[in-house]
């Protein structure tokens, strides 16, 4: 579908394998795939009732140029799993996609999706939002050093950064970062990022709401000056317990909490409006 065709643009927040939700989303919106376009916040998969429906249905959807989604943390532990990387954490509900007949076919998609989108000129997507000093160029030059070795065709590069890719260090980002390090630090940042401090360095321990104590000297990414805000609205999920808040006209966030009883949530780009459905999976 070309973007001159589209009707709608709907950013959808983490699904987390809730594919009755999603499928309730999708009737909520009216969604049209002759006429509209869903821009995914990645967490496809992980705690929902339904991983491998929601994976399958997804890529069919991106398959058919309908769709695109960027890779969450959750996305990226599934292909560490996948690959014999990582042991499947006893809360994610994932053997489902490991298991499938077409486990290989699913494996090899996810892996090849990007870690950041533009759903236009001046829109930015990633999963857990883009830190205070990079812009929305640099975010994507970044993003694309990692989907190149993610969606690399040779399996040990691949599975020498996903074995790497686990660890909180190097937590602030530097030009100067090399080879797994590097890559290890913009994936923490796109996708697994909640809090920085003024210079830009992670804290990886905090995952409640704005209103509950924050270790000292450490503050919500989007509440510092933020250089791609300057050019782009920048969506982002992620981040549960923020349950969908607008933090201003320039960042938005989209996950709705629906894995953990709450909503899941489709923010419409043509007239700002937020759409949310109950998760009828508890």
């Amino acid at each position: 579908m070309s973007r001159e065709n589209i009707r709608y643009n709907y950013v959808i927040g983490d699904v987390q394998g809730c594919f009755e939700a999603l499928k309730a989303l999708l009737k909520e919106i009216q969604f049209d795939p002759d006429q509209d376009f869903i821009w995914f916040a990645g967490d496809l998969v992980a705690r929902g009732e339904n991983s491998v429906g929601a994976i399958r249905f997804i890529k069919k959807l991106v398959d058919r140029n309908v769709a695109a989604t960027v890779l969450g943390n959750h996305d990226l532990t599934l292909l560490a799993s996948a690959r014999g990387i990582k042991e499947i954490n006893e809360k994610d509900n994932i053997r489902d996609v490991i298991n499938a007949l077409e486990s290989d076919d699913l494996i090899d998609w996810l892996r090849k999706q990007p870690l950041c989108l533009f759903p236009n000129d001046h829109t930015i997507l990633t999963h857990a939002g883009i830190p205070l000093n990079w812009t929305a160029e640099q975010t994507d030059a970044l993003a694309k050093e990692v989907q190149a070795v993610i969606g690399h065709e040779d399996f040990e590069i691949v599975d020498e950064f996903l074995t790497e890719m686990y660890g909180k260090k190097p937590d602030l980002w530097s030009d100067d970062l090399e080879g797994n390090a590097r890559l290890r630090c913009i994936t923490n940042y796109l996708t697994r990022m909640r809090l920085t401090n003024a210079e830009g360095r992670l804290e990886f321990s905090f995952k409640d709401s704005l209103e509950d104590p924050m270790p000292e000297g450490f503050k919500p990414w989007f509440e510092f000056d933020s250089q791609a805000a300057k050019t782009h609205q920048i969506f982002f999920g992620h981040w549960a317990a923020l349950q969908g808040k607008t933090i201003s006209d320039k960042i938005q966030n989209v996950d709705g909490g629906c894995v953990w009883g709450n909503q899941l949530m489709a923010y419409r780009l043509e007239d700002q409006t937020m759409f949310a459905v109950d998760n009828p999976v508890v």
